[in-house]
């Protein structure tokens, strides 16, 4: 709880926490409307494949035109003002610059560009936990090696649920499940870009001039059920929680309900076993909407030691949201920030030297599921897109299985004929060994379990 006292520091010696922004979209944007502000930190470049659009972003989120004029990073250092440029190696390059933030969200750039910032000696925020599905516990441990820091992005749903479980088992409980809470359907399984729009018009209000500003693929990833499996997905390896056996069931529950519906069958709740992630629906199978939900929110569930009495009457004592026995209880946060809150990630990693959230295992990964019928020549296009979505599974099960990773399944060609909900697999495909993602992929595979052949 000092991490503010200790940027007025950095403040008072005129060597603010120098920053550098890899992509100017929505998390990105959210990141620098706050980081102006921040006392103690200085975001010295935006780098953007598209400088007009950064331009316009940082016009959108206030800043002053006169703050982000500076004519090189030089400059940007010498007068505290922010450079924008399209060159992103360069950026990560510069020795004044203590962090980058990846935010691009695809996963190969991802990959590609923490492998830089590490080889460069930058601590790392992955806001693109795709990246980080792919590949993230051998960049983690690449980052450990070199003396640098990988981490999760706080405001980011994974970031706060491993916060909520370290905060558990520092108390002493017992981890039954973790996760966040979306709105799922099964019919959204099938959602592409084109009709997210239905689903999107009945929670949203878009006005008709914001419909351009706006990435549909992208937000489709939410819908289709792909992000949650990718976010349960960094969380799993970021704390050790397990996947189950068949991926997210998506459970409607209202936020007082957690406990009561995320505890194991055995118990009368949901989950194959204690210990796993899961995301709750704010829709009922009906359609109907969850009272109470956990839409935009986080959770974790617990219990205390089986023979701790004491502790389980406080649950109840204490409105600590207990399932019906008393045996399990649990702490929801209803909102997250997302990039608004990403500067506690930035000045963790330069000031203490401490990840908000890093995989330290490989125990989940995300496989490509088809949509619908697809045919082999297909090109499949990846995350949130027409071909398929990603569905959480055990590491163990994708790599006993040879499943295809979703941050694999981007312009890559089908070789045969896949079935509607079928799970594809490195043989469904044409892939280039020579790629980046693919080799670094292998080599994570090698390191942290067996090669999936």
């Amino acid at each position: 709880m000092n991490l503010h006292k200790m940027l007025l520091e950095r403040q008072a010696q005129g060597r603010p926490v120098t920053v550098g922004v890899v992509g100017a979209g929505k998390f990105g944007t959210m990141f620098l409307a706050q980081a102006r502000t921040t006392t103690g930190m200085h975001v010295v470049a935006v780098a953007d494949l598209n400088v007009a659009r950064a331009r316009s972003q940082l016009k959108m989120a206030s800043w002053p035109e006169a703050q982000y004029d500076a004519s090189s990073l030089d400059d940007a250092l010498k007068t505290g003002k922010t450079y924008l440029s399209d060159e992103t190696e360069a950026m990560i390059a510069h020795p004044a610059i203590e962090v980058i933030v990846e935010a691009t969200g695809d996963p190969k750039t991802g990959i590609r560009l923490a492998t830089k910032a590490i080889e460069n000696g930058k601590h790392i925020v992955m806001v693109n936990v795709e990246a980080d599905a792919l590949a993230g516990p051998l960049l983690a441990r690449r980052a450990r090696d070199a003396g640098v820091v990988y981490s999760l992005a706080w405001g980011d749903q994974p970031a706060l649920v491993c916060e909520h479980v370290d905060w558990a088992r520092a108390c002493g409980f017992k981890i039954v499940a973790a996760g966040k809470g979306t709105r799922y359907h099964p019919t959204y399984h099938q959602s592409t870009p084109d009709t997210v729009w239905d689903i999107l018009n009945r929670y949203m209000r878009i006005r008709d001039e914001d419909r351009g500003s706006i990435n549909p693929k992208m937000f489709n990833s939410f819908v289709d059920g792909t992000k949650s499996g990718i976010e349960m997905t960094a969380i799993c390896n970021a704390t050790g929680l397990h996947a189950q056996s068949e991926g997210l069931s998506f459970p409607p529950a209202t936020r007082f309900e957690l406990a009561e519906i995320c505890k194991p069958r055995s118990a009368g709740g949901v989950l194959e076993a204690s210990g796993v992630t899961e995301v709750t629906s704010s829709v009922y199978r009906d359609g109907s909407d969850v009272p109470h939900n956990l839409v935009m929110g986080t959770y974790v569930v617990f219990e205390a030691a089986e023979d701790n009495d004491y502790s389980r009457r406080c649950f109840v004592e204490y409105s600590m949201l207990p399932d019906k026995s008393g045996r399990y209880a649990a702490l929801y946060r209803p909102i997250h920030m997302i990039g608004l809150e990403l500067g506690i990630s930035v000045a963790s990693a330069a000031l203490r030297k401490e990840a908000t959230g890093a995989p330290v295992c490989f125990n989940s990964d995300v496989v490509a599921t088809a949509k619908r019928k697809l045919k082999a020549g297909e090109i499949l296009d990846g995350e949130g897109g027409f071909c398929v979505w990603g569905k959480q599974t055990p590491a163990d099960a994708s790599l006993s299985n040879g499943y295809l990773p979703l941050g694999i399944a981007h312009n890559v060609k089908l070789k045969h004929d896949i079935e509607e909900g079928q799970r594809l697999k490195w043989t469904d495909v044409e892939i280039d060994e020579h790629d980046l993602a693919v080799r670094t992929r292998r080599e994570m595979e090698a390191v942290f379990t067996r090669p999936n052949t």
